[in-house]
């Protein structure tokens, strides 16, 4: 897979989040790779979505509280939850993932927004990282 293929299947997951309870997502993330979208996956890309998933999932409240500082007045609650999801998916590669530049991360997560947002996420996200990064 590529890295923009791995980077769709990890917002999915981070996704999933806003709809399952942590214990159930351990479940759904079982169940994720055993139904995986019609596509073989290797056990390296497996190992990869999942440590990253699970290396994001760690730190959310800190990158919760990122991304709040950078919203003024929009709650995390208001923000649409793909958005959401990609935007925790961004701030982590900016401040957590060494392996990917600030200016990557944020091309990314604006071309996962074009993909699974409305039609204003692109904007709306490049905006957030855009004043994290300068921060």
């Amino acid at each position: 897979m590529t890295r923009r293929e791995l980077r769709e299947e990890i917002f999915k997951l981070l996704f999933m989040v806003e709809f399952y309870s942590k214990d159930e997502m351990k479940e759904q993330v079982k169940s994720y790779f055993e139904d995986f979208p019609e596509k073989e996956i290797s056990e390296k890309d497996h190992a990869y979505i999942e440590e990253k998933y699970e290396n994001i999932c760690a730190v959310l409240p800190e990158i919760d509280e990122k991304i709040a500082s950078a919203a003024k007045g929009w709650k995390l609650e208001r923000i649409g939850k793909s958005d959401l999801s990609i935007l925790r998916l961004g701030v982590y590669e900016m401040f957590y993932d060494e392996d990917i530049p600030v200016g990557v991360a944020i091309n990314e997560a604006v071309e996962l927004a074009k993909s699974f947002g409305e039609n204003e996420s692109s904007s709306f996200i490049n905006g957030i990282l855009g004043k994290l990064a300068r921060q």
